[in-house]
């Protein structure tokens, strides 16, 4: 008799090599892997290492390009930053996984899903009511919250059972994806503490960075990056090649202390150095092609967006409509934004759009003025009448 399914999500890492015969044990199943490559793992190790742990069978799946087109330009396009500082890179990476897991439990027969995350954190959220929306029929499994384990007690079981392990020496606790990286833990915990170098691995400390900037050119179409300094470039590439060199400028360092989704304030180390470079240059776009209206209300809705997608309700259809409305948005934000890297800074350094709504002859004060500034007395005496009244009509207030 054929035993039930579950596929779970593999990293490789201590917690999910773990878990691959506990799920063995407790739920007497054959337990498929998949694991997905976002930008930053090597497929065929971590597909043997499954293999090895006890995996039945380890699926494997390219997610660069789906995380590109499908999560991480259009939160571009929403600009998207939640609380004003964190760029969501891991946050917009978890509906995929849970994507990816759904398609796979469908081809594979299975019953349930499976992830590492503990109860503490925001990814189980994300995980499991993608999950739901996308097939409320799937049970989701979640060995690590339910197990209740420690490190030390997840070390000493893999041991007991000749697991090929390497639980590894960082104290710290790390995830990436093409967008950024995340680190916490540790000392990370004391948000006194300014993290150690040892945190850092995209980005140079300042004293390491070049002493003379770099300047980039940075091409958009309606709201999405297609180019850099006249080259036309993919958003795998594109995304790479910013990260490297930024991160050689120090730029995309990012110490957070944020509200979860849990209820409960934690202290989070990012790097994302093209996720700043290009919210960056982007906003700078934006701000020659929209109307002080449309600006306004986009950054309202930008910071729902985060909410959104921090908060694991990416398959909604309030998700839906809104990226209804930041497409809308981006229908001229073509054109071309000039970047000044150095010493941990991107500035803007110049900016030009086909439709920008900077003109020329009426912001100079040269000859060329072509703002009829006798039309002022007009318009202030229209402004002004509201507060005249109120103050005739209540005086002394």
């Amino acid at each position: 008799m054929a035993k039930d399914k579950i596929v779970l999500a593999f990293s490789g890492g201590l917690d999910t090599s773990v878990a691959v015969p506990w799920l063995k044990e407790n739920y007497n199943a054959d337990v498929i892997t998949l694991t997905i490559d976002l930008g930053m793992v090597d497929l065929e190790t971590i597909r043997q290492r499954a293999l090895q742990v006890g995996a039945s069978k380890a699926l494997t799946v390219d997610g660069r390009d789906a995380l590109v087109r499908d999560f991480l330009f259009p939160a571009l396009q929403a600009g998207a930053i939640y609380e004003d500082q964190y760029p969501l890179a891991t946050a917009l990476g978890r509906p995929l996984i849970a994507r990816y897991l759904v398609e796979a439990a469908h081809a594979e027969g299975a019953y349930a899903v499976a992830h590492g995350c503990t109860g503490k954190g925001n990814d189980q959220v994300r995980i499991e009511v993608s999950v739901a929306a996308l097939d409320p029929n799937l049970k989701v499994i979640g060995p690590i919250r339910d197990w209740g384990m420690n490190r030390q007690e997840e070390i000493k079981y893999a041991q007991a059972r000749n697991l090929p392990i390497n639980p590894g020496t960082s104290r710290f606790s790390t995830d990436e994806n093409l967008w950024g990286r995340s680190v916490e833990a540790g000392e990370l915990e004391d948000p006194w503490l300014e993290p150690p170098e040892e945190a850092y691995a995209w980005t140079k400390p300042l004293s390491d960075t070049p002493d003379d900037p770099v300047y980039l050119e940075i091409h958009f179409d309606q709201g999405i990056p297609t180019g850099i300094d006249g080259e036309e470039m993919g958003g795998i590439d594109m995304v790479r090649h910013l990260n490297e060199i930024s991160g050689n400028h120090g730029i995309g360092r990012i110490d957070h202390v944020e509200n979860r989704l849990v209820g409960i304030k934690s202290r989070e180390i990012y790097e994302s150095p093209a996720a700043v470079v290009l919210h960056s240059a982007h906003k700078a776009l934006e701000a020659m092609t929209l109307s002080k209206e449309q600006a306004r209300t986009k950054a309202r809705m930008a910071q729902e967006y985060g909410d959104i997608v921090y908060n694991g309700l990416w398959f909604t259809p309030h998700r839906n409509d809104l990226d209804a409305y930041f497409r809308s948005t981006q229908r001229h934000v073509t054109g071309d934004v000039r970047v000044r890297l150095h010493k941990g800074t991107c500035t803007v350094a110049g900016r030009n759009a086909p439709a920008s709504l900077y003109q020329y002859e009426l912001a100079t004060y040269d000859r060329d003025d072509k703002f009829d500034q006798a039309a002022a007395n007009g318009f202030i005496s229209i402004y002004g009448l509201p507060v005249r009244t109120q103050n005739q009509a209540q005086p002394g207030e």
